[in-house]
C-alpha cells in the first residue's frame, strides 16, 4: 500500500460557519474602543496578572465587534526546540476569542475551537491577535482570529501564523460555575467575578 506525502501546511480543518447567522451589535456597556478588555480573575492562566506561569494575554476592545490581542512567547512556553507548543497557542486563541464576545454583551465557554497552524512560531517572539465576533445563533456565538509575528519595529509581516475559527457558548457564570467554586483557588473572587462578567 502507496502512503501520500501529506504537507501539515496544507491540511484545512472542516469546522463550517453557518450562513444564517444573527445580525451582531456592539453592546452598549461593552469595553470602549482602544481599551482594554477584563474578564476573569486574577489568578486566570489565559489573562490573570497573578497567573505565575499564565498566558498573560492582553485584550484591547476594537471598534464594532473587533478586539486585538498581545502575547510575549516567553521560553516556558517552549514545545518543538526554540519553538512555542501548538496548545499554548490554542489556549491563547481561545482566551482572545472569548473574551472577544464580551462585545456583544454575552460571557461564553468554548465550544468547539479549530486553528490551522501556518508557520512555526519561535521562543521571545511578540504576537498580535485580531479577532471578529462573526455572528450568533441562539446561545452558539461564532468567531474567527488570526496570530502575527510582531516585528522589531512594530511592523506585522505579511500573512498570519496561525488562524483560528470557533464556536463558543453563551452561559450565565453563575449558573455554570456555581457548583465549581469551592475547588477554586480563590472562591471569593470568583464569587466576586461571576456577578459582575457581563459588560
Amino acid at each position: 500500500m502507496e502512503v501520500a506525502e501529506l504537507d501539515y501546511r496544507a491540511v484545512r480543518g472542516s469546522f463550517a460557519v453557518p450562513d444564517d447567522l444573527e445580525p451582531l451589535d456592539r453592546h452598549p456597556k461593552a469595553t470602549p474602543p482602544g481599551e482594554a478588555m477584563r474578564y476573569h480573575h486574577a489568578l486566570c492562566y489565559g489573562c490573570g496578572d497573578d497567573a505565575v506561569n499564565g498566558l498573560h494575554v492582553v485584550v484591547t476592545a476594537g471598534d464594532g465587534v473587533t478586539a486585538t490581542a498581545t502575547m510575549r512567547v516567553a521560553p516556558w512556553m517552549e514545545g518543538g526546540p526554540g519553538l512555542i507548543h501548538g496548545g499554548i497557542l490554542s489556549a491563547a486563541f481561545d482566551e482572545v476569542m472569548g473574551t472577544t464576545a464580551l462585545l456583544i454583551g454575552v460571557p461564553v465557554v468554548t465550544g468547539h475551537l479549530e486553528i490551522d497552524y501556518a508557520r512555526p512560531i519561535p521562543i521571545d517572539s511578540s504576537l498580535r491577535f485580531t479577532a471578529d465576533v462573526l455572528g450568533r445563533q441562539r446561545r452558539k456565538v461564532y468567531l474567527s482570529a488570526a496570530a502575527h509575528i510582531v516585528g522589531d519595529a512594530g511592523e506585522l509581516p505579511v500573512g498570519p501564523v496561525a488562524t483560528s475559527r470557533a464556536l463558543f457558548i453563551g452561559i450565565d457564570p453563575r449558573e455554570h460555575f456555581a457548583e465549581h467554586l469551592a475547588n477554586a483557588q480563590r472562591p471569593d473572587e470568583h464569587q466576586r467575578w461571576t456577578k459582575s462578567s457581563s459588560p
